[in-house]
């Protein structure tokens, strides 16, 4: 935990600047145990930046004061940097940037969905993600715009070991922005290709001595490529720092995020090929108007600094989150072209509490260094959902033909398909010790204990099904640091995941586990702008749902799934002009054992291959002007399109795969004064078909056309 200072009286830094590094971590922010002077050596910029970095030398998902060059783990950190150089305004725009990272289903653009090192998370609640070290993917979560997040961790490998339920192949940590003890503000306009308009404001300050604010907005409505596609989205972070003594501090972090968007299952293939109608084609009914995503998010911290080695915190998260609205949505392609859709109506409503209580310090004991952790975590989820449905019929088939589509045929009224009341509570217990065997010697070692309940009531039929399973989740790592700049690691650990639902005996199903082994390399140079890290891995995950042989329509935990591959990474300022981000990544994903599914086969939108290099060029003119150009290359591989199975493939069935495609996007700036800033972006450069994602031959997601987007940033 950062200790609790004030700034130096009189410190000379500039209106737009403050010292992020008083509060700059989120919940689990972590202390260098320096002097306040090297505290206050990092500055934070309010607006879009420039000359920042894209190597960090820490992660506030690890909790641990441990450097990420020692840490026996790959971490791979999206700075506020990289995420301006990207002019990302979501996460999505990201993701690309970052190697391992697959998208995923994403609900007709109502959620974000990814798989790390190939491994997805569950296909109702989506990637195990964070946000300031709380679970935030509990119910639904709209995408997550980026207007007041600092940066993005992504801690590969499990993190069971500290966060309990979760992916073996990686874990999202979100790090929202935090008040600074210095007065700065900015306001950020956008307008760009396919109708966007996007407003921002940022700003911070100190009411007093012992209080500082901060707060965060955006509005933005946006067109589309996509025909009869439009978004709208209101967001709004306040966020605030409370003294309450010279060694205690009170935390506020908050969002509410309205997102409201047409639910848009993308294009269709055609005897396996796509391309057969414009990417532009909508296949829903635009008179099912918008669903609507709402989220609120409350989190306070309050932490102690108990003295120089030991303090501790409390935390409390409260979630509210919802999703309403109608939909039509293809069912079947038929020969002569004619799609036949559901129409679908859903009103999902969730609350999340969730109490955090943890005691870090640090022991010696001889020779040997420990930094402990001792921590408690309980919650208490529940999801109200209502879906009603009209499935097509030989009498009315509610059908569009995909060639020539006419809307505003009269739409079906959906009938009761789903109405289940659903509680989770959890319990767990956790303790982890960072160990500095010696000059050249580390070990993190953890073990978390997880009790968890669960029940779900079907009010249609009057059933419940519960089950409480236990989990124990250990991770043991060892780092070998033979000179100051290169690191060798290995790592083990384990993790596990409920499964929601019962089988056809209305028996609760077992819950999904994982092992994760990782082997790797880091290097960071002298001056600390630059850093690299090489990882081999090899996870396998068991009790995979998958569907019951013997009972149509029902589900067993059966399943298994081995993901090996490699990850090179690179990050940083390469020289005084030029700044680079780069990923390659060898993915090998399969299905090792199942009823159903092809054993062998691969996993959905999870490519072989896939890479990325972004690089800025940054200088100034003889009248002080600055200008920055640069740009990214991002290469996607082959990737299965719809799941294949076991009687498809014995037949000969050809597999569905989504083609490889590689683009490019340009950036540019021009700060012409010490408070304006003008900014260009241009994704999708030469304008490639893609596409993204898919769930089937009947739901491909394609990427978004050329767009280019003029931004003018202002500082006061």
């Amino acid at each position: 935990m950062t200790p609790i200072q004030r700034p130096a009286p009189g410190a000379p830094l500039p209106l737009a600047v403050a010292l992020a590094a008083l509060f700059a971590g989120p919940v689990f922010a972590q202390s260098t145990g320096a002097p306040a002077a090297a505290e206050l050596s990092t500055i934070e910029v309010i607006g879009r930046t420039e000359s920042g970095a894209y190597h960090a030398d820490d992660a506030a998902g690890a909790k641990t004061e441990l450097p990420l060059r020692e840490l026996p783990q790959s971490v791979r950190i999206v700075t506020r940097q990289a995420i301006d150089d990207l002019g990302a305004t979501r996460l999505d725009d990201v993701l690309d940037y970052v190697g391992g990272v697959s998208r995923q289903n994403n609900f007709g653009g109502l959620w974000d969905n990814i798989a790390i090192r190939g491994l997805p998370g569950n296909e109702s609640t989506g990637m195990a993600t964070l946000l300031n070290g709380f679970s935030s993917n509990r119910g639904f979560n709209a995408p997550r715009d980026l207007a007041g997040v600092e940066r993005i961790e992504f801690l590969k490998g499990t993190a069971a070991a500290l966060y309990g339920s979760s992916e073996p192949g990686g874990t999202l940590n979100i790090v929202s922005k935090r008040p600074l003890w210095k007065a700065a503000h900015s306001v950020e306009g956008y307008a760009g290709s396919h109708g966007l308009r996007r407003g921002a404001f940022d700003s911070t300050g100190p009411v007093g001595e012992n209080f500082a604010y901060r707060l965060n907005a955006a509005v933005e409505d946006r067109d589309s490529f996509r025909d009869h596609v439009r978004s709208e989205r209101r967001v709004i972070a306040p966020a605030f720092a409370w003294k309450l003594g010279r060694d205690t501090l009170l935390d506020y972090t908050g969002e509410v995020l309205r997102h409201r968007t047409p639910l848009d299952r993308g294009v269709v293939a055609v005897d396996n090929r796509l391309g057969a109608i414009p990417r532009s084609r909508f296949l829903g009914e635009p008179a099912d108007g918008d669903v609507t995503v709402e989220n609120h998010t409350h989190q306070f911290v309050l932490s102690h600094e108990w003295n120089a080695d030991w303090r501790s915190r409390i935390g409390l998260s409260y979630r509210e989150t919802s999703i309403e609205g109608f939909a039509t949505e293809a069912h079947a392609l038929q020969a002569n072209g004619n799609l036949t859709r559901q129409r679908r109506y859903r009103g999902f409503d969730s609350h999340d509490t969730a109490l955090q209580v943890e005691l870090q310090g640090k022991v010696q004991t001889g020779a040997i260094a420990h930094e402990l952790l001792f921590g408690a975590e309980s919650f208490r989820f529940a999801m109200d959902s209502v879906m009603l449905r009209a499935n097509p019929s030989a009498a009315r088939p509610y059908a569009i033909n995909i060639y020539n589509p006419v809307y505003g045929q009269v739409q079906p009224v959906p009938g009761a398909n789903t109405d289940t009341l659903e509680h989770q509570r959890g319990t767990a217990f956790y303790v982890q010790d960072a160990i500095r065997l010696a000059p050249e010697w580390r070990l993190v070692a953890g073990v978390r204990v997880d009790n968890y309940r669960q029940s779900l009531r079907n009010r249609r039929t009057g059933t419940t099904a519960s089950q409480d399973p236990s989990a124990t989740s250990p991770r043991i790592g060892v780092s070998w640091l033979p000179t100051p700049q290169w690191t060798f690691y290995a790592n083990a650990g384990r993790s596990f995941r409920p499964n929601v639902g019962s089988d056809f005996a209305a028996n609760s199903f077992r819950p999904e586990t994982g092992r994760a082994l990782e082997l790797g390399a880091k290097w960071e140079s002298a001056d600390q702008r630059i850093g690299a890290t090489a990882a081999l891995f090899d996870i396998r995950k068991r009790n995979v749902l998958t569907s019951d042989p013997v009972n149509t329509g029902y589900s067993v935990a059966a399943g298994e799934i081995r993901s090996r591959g490699l990850e090179l990474d690179f990050a940083g300022q390469v020289t005084k002009h030029w700044r680079v981000n780069a990923s390659l990544v060898l993915n090998d994903v399969e299905i090792a054992r199942d009823h159903s599914l092809e054993v062998g086969g691969r996993l959905l939108n999870v490519p072989k291959v896939n890479g990325s290099v972004l690089a800025v060029y940054e200088d100034a003119l003889a009248n002080g002007q600055r200008y920055g150009i640069g740009g990214g290359i991002t290469h996607v591989g082959r990737r299965l399109g719809q799941a294949r199975t076991q009687a498809e493939a014995g037949a000969g069935t050809p597999a569905f795969d989504l083609p490889g495609y590689t683009t490019a996007k340009l950036v540019a700036y021009w700060r012409f004064s010490p408070a304006l800033r003008l900014t260009l972006d241009v994704d999708n450069l030469f304008d490639r078909t893609y596409y993204a994602s898919s769930y089937s031959r009947v739901w491909v997601t394609p990427g978004t056309a050329r767009s280019i987007t003029l931004g003018l940033q202002a500082r006061f």
